[in-house]
């Protein structure tokens, strides 16, 4: 587990492998991450915007950037958390996320680049 606090928004994150889903042989790797976005905050805030770098360790790195995070664009008031599965695919079995969060301050309409720390993935079976 993770954790990054930007201006008073604590984002924690927790990886687990998925080996059900997981084809190693077919150089598939699945897993899971949960974030949990508190607001320690005096101001309510919205997410607006995700933006990841994926590093797969002997292949290329990738990026994503979109509207919110699982179809959603939160809106936490001070002491509230939001809390959302999501997965990453990757083909060496060994790899890191790293990325930030648009927010906006719903106040005054300012917007705040948060940190989503850097955690690392990887398969046991790479472990050997």
């Amino acid at each position: 587990m993770v954790t990054e606090i930007t201006q008073g928004i604590r984002v924690t994150v927790e990886t687990e492998y998925q080996p059900a889903y997981s084809s190693p042989s077919q150089y598939h790797y699945v897993f899971t991450y949960k974030v949990t976005i508190e607001n320690q905050s005096e101001n309510t805030i919205q997410l607006l915007r995700r933006h990841w770098y994926i590093s797969d360790a002997g292949y290329n790195s990738r990026e994503v950037e979109g509207e919110g995070v699982v179809g959603q664009q939160p809106v936490l008031e001070p002491g509230q958390s939001h809390q959302y599965v999501s997965g990453c695919n990757l083909k060496s079995g060994i790899g890191k996320m790293i990325g930030t969060y648009l927010m906006e301050r719903v106040v005054d309409g300012t917007q705040l680049t948060i940190i989503i720390p850097e955690f690392v993935m990887i398969a046991p079976i790479r472990l050997n």
